[in-house]
Formats: structure tokens, C-alpha cells, sequence
């Protein structure tokens, strides 16, 4: 019985993504499945640590998927541009500090190249949201990394449970029949919840783990 791990929204918390993955390994001992969301830079305090560890990898036995975030897709494009005042002021500036000033070529080209979406048997993983209306391989760019759900909305995407960040939600995760949403706004609350899915059974998580800082 295989299993896989879902981490949303670190930005820059190096502290809860070590203690996360500490957990994760300790849960499962033959190894497994990890699906990062998003959201890895800005805001908190340690965003180079953070992107460090994922372009190290995983130990050996255990998969790591990177998706791309929001902030990942706003510091590639604001980080020399004139849209980078947008960026600081929302976030990019506790990133640059962890970086001492410049964030090196070799990290923006990673975060460039990282992949939107990813989807298994069973579901859907993805920073932001998806278009039930369309295949997977039809959705906008838009869709993926910066749109939002409305508030107690169960989405259904035919077929998929659809497992995503990118919505803060303090109290949460946010549970619905179509729908997980793991943001807990863990920069700010100092928790980070982590999803355990069963890759042989359909639906939302089977279990979580709970790390607070």
C-alpha cells in the first residue's frame, strides 16, 4: 500500500519543511511519494534554505514532485523587471535578504522550468486551482498558479480528487468530497499540515500530519 505525501505554501519556513519531512520519512519507512504545491519563496525567513533542499532531492527510496507557485512564477518574472516593487512588496523582499540580495541565475532557472500540474490514479495536485470544465492538459496558466475558489466551494473535476495550496486558510486544511485545499498560512501560523493520500483509494486524504513550529 503505497503513499503519498501532499506540502503546501512553505514560503520560506525551512524550519516547518525539515520538520514535515522528518515526519514523512519516520510515518513511512519504505518510502514514497512527495508533492510539493507552490509557494517554496517570499514572505518568511528562509526562502534560499528552502529551494536548497528541493534542488537536492529526495533520499533514496522516496519521489519528490516540485510543482510552481505563484511566488515562484512572481519572482522569476519581477526579480530584474520593472514589475519588482510589486514583487518586494509582496514578499520578494525576505527573499532577496535569505539570498543576500540577488537570487542566483542557476535558482530562477529552476523555478522557471518547474511543472504546473501533476495528477495520478486518483487526483490532481496543483498550487492554485483547476478548471472542471476542462482536460487537464487545456488548462490556462492563469488557472493553475493564481486563481482562487470561492469560499465553500466543493469543486468536482471528473474523475480527480483535486488537492491544492494557494487559499490561506488558518482553521484549515479545507476538506470538501471534490476538493483538499492545504494552505494553513503557515508563514504566518507557524503550521504546516501535511496530507497523506492511499494511491490504491480514491478521494481526499486518508490521514494528516500535523507540524507546528
Amino acid at each position: 500500500m503505497s503513499k503519498t505525501f501532499a506540502i503546501a505554501d512553505l514560503h520560506g519556513r525551512f524550519d516547518l519543511m525539515e520538520k514535515a519531512l522528518t515526519r514523512i520519512e519516520e510515518s513511512y519507512h519504505s518510502g514514497g511519494k512527495v508533492v510539493f504545491l507552490g509557494d517554496y519563496v517570499d514572505r518568511g525567513p528562509a526562502s534560499k534554505q528552502v529551494v536548497d533542499r528541493l534542488i537536492a532531492g529526495p533520499p533514496q527510496g522516496w519521489e519528490w514532485v516540485t510543482l510552481k507557485g505563484n511566488h515562484e512564477d512572481m519572482m522569476v518574472a519581477c526579480h530584474s523587471g520593472p514589475d519588482r516593487g510589486w514583487w518586494l512588496n509582496n514578499g520578494g523582499d525576505a527573499t532577496l535578504e535569505s539570498y543576500g540580495g540577488t537570487v542566483p541565475a542557476a535558482h530562477l532557472e529552476w523555478a522557471q522550468r518547474l511543472p504546473m500540474i501533476h495528477a495520478d490514479k486518483h487526483r490532481v495536485f496543483v498550487h492554485a486551482a483547476i478548471d472542471p470544465t476542462k482536460p487537464l492538459d487545456g488548462q490556462s496558466e492563469t488557472m493553475l498558479l493564481w486563481t482562487r475558489y470561492p469560499e465553500n466551494a466543493d469543486i468536482t473535476y471528473p474523475g480527480l480528487h483535486i488537492v491544492h495550496g494557494h487559499t490561506p486558510h488558518r482553521g484549515g486544511p479545507e476538506l470538501y468530497a471534490g476538493r483538499t485545499n492545504l494552505d494553513t498560512g503557515a508563514v504566518f501560523t507557524g503550521r504546516l499540515v501535511v496530507a497523506v493520500f492511499d494511491d490504491d483509494r480514491a478521494g481526499g486524504p486518508v490521514s494528516f500530519i500535523d507540524v507546528t513550529a
